[in-house]
């Protein structure tokens, strides 16, 4: 599965809903007054630029940020105006995205040596010999 490209981003921005409100944090009065949080919401399932593979991966490695209705949920407070949010709101998306899009490579098995094992073993010995040296023995005079 490839990446996606910068137009296949601005594609599923399209379909992507904000929801604005009251943020808490840094701003003064402005935090009571104007509404700098933002939510993005993305419906995983209604999406028409993304295909059934990608759907299925997206789903499975961010299950935790799906809800039940299959909406892909972002939100942003830490800026004090709402552009600065919806901006890292857009970057936390696109990341989130291709990172659950990559594909990871199959770990091949190896098999260790018999000269490793062998090293390993003897290694083993030599500290087990030295650990044996350190031990204190009370020997009984009669």
């Amino acid at each position: 599965m490839d990446q996606l490209n910068n137009s296949d981003v601005l594609n599923l921005l399209t379909e992507v809903n904000y929801n604005f409100s009251r943020s808490g944090g840094k701003g003064g009065q402005n935090v009571n007054k104007v509404e700098t949080k933002v939510e993005l919401v993305f419906n995983v399932d209604n999406s028409v630029y993304l295909t059934e593979e990608q759907k299925r991966l997206i789903k499975e490695k961010l299950v935790n940020k799906i809800d039940n209705e299959g909406n892909f949920r972002i939100t942003s407070q830490t800026e004090r105006t709402q552009v600065g949010n919806r901006k890292k709101v857009i970057d936390k998306f696109e990341r989130f995205l291709q990172n659950a899009l990559k594909v990871e490579k199959k770990r091949k098995k190896t098999k260790i040596s018999k000269s490793v094992k062998e090293k390993i073993l003897e290694k083993k010995k030599k500290h087990g010999a030295r650990k044996k040296e350190r031990s204190y023995k009370v020997v009984n005079e009669e």
